[in-house]
C-alpha cells in the first residue's frame, strides 16, 4: 500500500473526521451582524490560557495560496474580510476587495437571511471604519467568522451556505480522471491542501505533493494533472496527516529534524495498543501517561526481550506505518516511510535495545532517541543535530538494516571535541559496531578477559593511566590526560602512550608513598592489561581506524565506569583494594 493510499484509508478512522470539504482552523473572533448588515457585537473566541489561544472551529476548507490572491469561503483573516492587518500590508486592499467582490458574486443568488446580511456588510465596510471600542485592536490578523444576531450558529454552518459551498466546488471541479490513489475517477486536484505542524517548515504549511516548475511537468500537464490524485483523495490524505501531527494527537514524535508520524490500520482497540506502545518505544513521557495501565506490562517486557507473540499475539500482524517528514523550503522531505506489521517492528526495536544495551546503563531509565541525537549535537543543543542522520538512523531501527556510518563518525568527532564518553555515546558505538562491522562479541560491560580489539585494551589502558594521575594528585584535579591527550591517543597511540607511561610511573612514586595498597592494585590492573598486548603482535599500533576508535572509546568508558562504580561500593577511602 502506497503512503498516499495508507493516509487516505486511515481518513476514514479519525474519531472526528470533519467532512469533505471542510477542515478544522484557528478562529480568533466572531463577528455578529443584524439582517441589515450592521454590526452587533465583535465576539472574543479566544482562550482564557496566557497565549490566548485561538478556538478550533470546522469551517470550509482552506484555499491553497501561493503567490495570487484567493479568498475562503465565508471565513478568513482580517485583511481579507476587513481589509486591516497589524504589519504594512502591501496588498491587503487587493485582499480585501477580492474577498469582497468574491463573496458577492457567490451570494448573489441566495435568499438565506444570514447570508444576506453578510453581503450587506461587505457592500457597506470600509476600513476607516475599523475602529475602537467596537472594533479591537486584537482582532488584526486573526481568523474571523460570522454569524447572524441573536442565533448561536455561524453562518458557515447554516444549511444555505452548506449548500451554496458544495454548489462552489461543483462548479469549479476539473473533469473526472483515474485517480492514482483509490483508482476510482473523479475531478483532480490541481493544487494539494499544505501540510501544517512539521517542525521547521513554513508555519502556513508545506506541499508534500507539487509541480511548480517546468522540470516536474510532462506531455503538457499541468499542477496535479502530471499524476492525478483526486480531491476527495488528496482531502483525505492531506486531512489525516494534518491530524496526526498536531500537537498530543498521540501520533507525532520529534526525531532530530524528522517530524515522526504514525498509525496503525486496525480495529481502535488494537490500532490503541500498537500505537501507544510504539509512542513509549521512542518517547518516555508517553510511558509516564500510560503507567496506569495494562499497556505498561506489556512494554516492560517487550523490552526484557519476550517475544511479541507471548505479550500481546494479538498485534503481531497488525499492519504498522511510520513516516518522517522534515522541511525542505517550500517542500515537504520524506526522510523515511515503512510500513510493515507491528510484530516486525517490534522485533526491530528488541534487536535495537540489543544492540544499544550498555553497562552501566544511562541515567533516567530508558532513554527517548531524541536523546540519543543530541549526544551527536555541538553544545548538546537538538537544533545543531546533524542534518539527515536523524532519518536514516530512525530507518535502521525501523528497517533492522546498517546503521548510517555517520553515526560512528560523528560520535567520534564529539568524543574527541569535548572528552565526553557518556553511556549514550558509548551505546551509540556498540550499536555500530555489532551492527555494521558484525563484531558480536563486543562488551556490554567491563571485560577483563577480551583481548580481540587493540582499540579496546589501549582504552581501559588509557582509562587506568588517568586512575594513577587521579590517584596521586587527589579526586579534585581540575585537568586530567583525557583532556590532553585523549584525541591523539585514540587515532594515533603510538606517538603518545610511551609519554603517559613515563607520567604514570612519576605519578606512582607519589602514589606509592600516599597509599601504598592502591599503588598496588593499580599497576596490577595495568599489567594485565598490558599482558594481552603481545610484543610480536605490534601492540600500540600507529594508527587506529574507526572501529578501533570506537572500541577505545567503549573500553575507556567500561574501565572508568569500574573505578567509579568501586568508589560508590566503598566509601572507606582508606581501603586500597576498594578503589583499583
Amino acid at each position: 500500500m502506497s503512503l498516499l493510499a495508507a493516509l487516505a484509508r486511515a481518513y476514514d478512522r479519525l474519531p472526528d473526521a470533519p467532512p469533505y470539504g471542510y477542515s478544522t482552523e484557528k478562529i480568533g473572533f466572531c463577528v455578529a451582524l443584524n439582517p441589515d448588515g450592521s454590526v452587533a457585537e465583535i465576539a472574543d473566541l479566544r482562550g482564557d490560557d496566557r497565549k490566548r489561544s485561538p478556538r478550533l472551529l470546522l469551517v470550509p476548507q482552506a484555499v491553497k495560496r501561493t503567490v495570487g490572491i484567493a479568498p475562503n469561503f465565508l471565513w478568513d483573516k482580517s485583511a481579507y474580510v476587513l481589509g486591516v492587518t497589524g504589519g504594512e500590508g502591501k496588498r491587503t486592499a487587493d485582499e480585501h476587495a477580492k474577498f469582497r467582490a468574491q463573496h458577492l458574486e457567490w451570494l448573489a443568488q441566495s435568499d438565506d437571511a444570514g447570508l444576506l446580511a453578510l453581503g450587506r456588510f461587505l457592500e457597506g465596510w470600509t476600513a476607516e471604519s475599523f475602529a475602537p471600542p467596537l472594533w479591537p485592536d486584537e482582532l488584526r490578523d486573526q481568523n474571523i467568522v460570522f454569524r447572524l444576531a441573536g442565533e448561536y450558529a455561524y453562518l458557515h454552518d447554516r444549511p444555505a451556505a452548506r449548500a451554496l459551498w458544495r454548489e462552489i466546488g461543483a462548479a469549479t471541479a476539473s473533469e473526472p480522471q483515474i485517480c492514482l490513489v483509490s483508482g476510482k475517477p473523479g475531478p483532480v486536484a490541481r493544487l494539494h491542501p499544505s501540510i501544517k505542524g512539521v517542525w521547521g517548515a513554513q508555519s502556513s504549511g508545506a506541499s508534500l505533493i507539487s509541480f511548480n516548475l517546468d522540470a516536474f511537468t510532462s506531455y503538457g500537464h499541468e499542477q496535479g494533472d502530471n499524476a492525478p490524485v483526486s480531491e476527495a483523495a488528496a482531502f483525505a490524505y492531506t486531512t489525516t496527516l494534518n491530524r496526526f501531527l498536531e500537537k498530543d494527537s498521540g501520533h507525532r514524535v520529534q526525531i532530530g529534524d524528522a517530524s515522526t508520524v504514525f498509525w496503525a490500520d486496525a480495529a481502535p482497540e488494537l490500532a490503541d495498543d500498537a500505537e501507544s506502545l510504539l509512542a513509549a518505544f521512542v518517547d518516555p513521557g508517553a510511558e509516564d501517561r500510560m503507567a496506569a495501565s495494562a499497556i505498561k506490562g506489556k512494554l516492560d517486557a517487550i523490552r526484557r526481550g519476550t517475544r511479541l507473540t507471548e505479550v500481546a499475539p494479538e498485534l503481531e500482524r497488525v499492519p504498522f506505518h511510520v513516516l518522517g517528514l522534515s522541511p525542505n523550503a517550500a517542500r515537504l522531505s520524506v526522510r523515511f516511510y515503512w510500513s510493515s506489521s507491528f510484530g516486525t517492528l517490534t522485533t526491530n526495536y528488541q534487536r535495537f535495545l540489543a544492540d544499544t544495551d550498555i553497562q552501566p546503563p544511562p541515567r533516567d531509565g530508558w532513554p527517548p532517541l531524541w536523546r540519543y541525537l543530541v549526544e551527536l549535537a555541538v553544545q548538546g543543543k537538538r537544533e545543531n543535530v546533524p542534518p539527515l542522520i536523524a532519518g536514516e538512523w530512525m530507518r535502521a531501527i525501523l528497517t533492522g538494516s546498517a546503521y548510517p556510518l555517520t553515526l560512528l563518525s560523528t560520535a567520534i568527532t564529539r568524543i574527541r571535541a569535548d572528552g565526553g564518553v557518556s553511556a549514550l555515546r558509548a551505546a551509540i558505538l556498540k550499536s555500530v559496531l555489532i551492527r555494521n562491522f558484525d563484531l558480536k562479541e563486543t562488551p556490554v560491560a567491563l571485560d577483563p578477559t577480551y583481548d580481540k580489539s587493540k582499540g579496546y585494551l589501549l582504552g581501559r589502558l588509557f582509562a587506568a593511566y588517568e586512575e594513577v594521575q587521579r590517584a596521586a594528585l587527589g579526586g579534585t584535579v581540575n585537568s586530567t590526560i583525557k583532556d590532553k591527550f585523549y584525541g591523539a591517543a585514540s587515532a594515533s597511540p603510538q606517538k603518545v602512550f610511551a609519554t603517559l607511561g613515563a607520567g604514570a610511573q612519576n605519578h606512582f612514586g607519589k602514589l606509592r608513598k600516599a597509599s601504598p595498597g592502591r599503588a598496588v592494585n593499580l599497576d596490577r590492573l595495568i599489567m594485565s592489561i598490558m599482558d594481552k598486548m603481545s610484543p610480536g603482535g605490534d601492540p600500540i599500533p600507529a594508527f587506529l581506524n574507526a572501529p578501533e576508535q570506537g572500541l577505545f572509546s567503549l573500553g575507556y568508558y567500561h574501565q572508568r565506569s569500574d573505578f567509579f562504580r568501586k568508589r560508590d561500593d566503598q566509601h572507606d577511602e582508606k581501603d586500597p583494594e576498594a578503589l583499583a
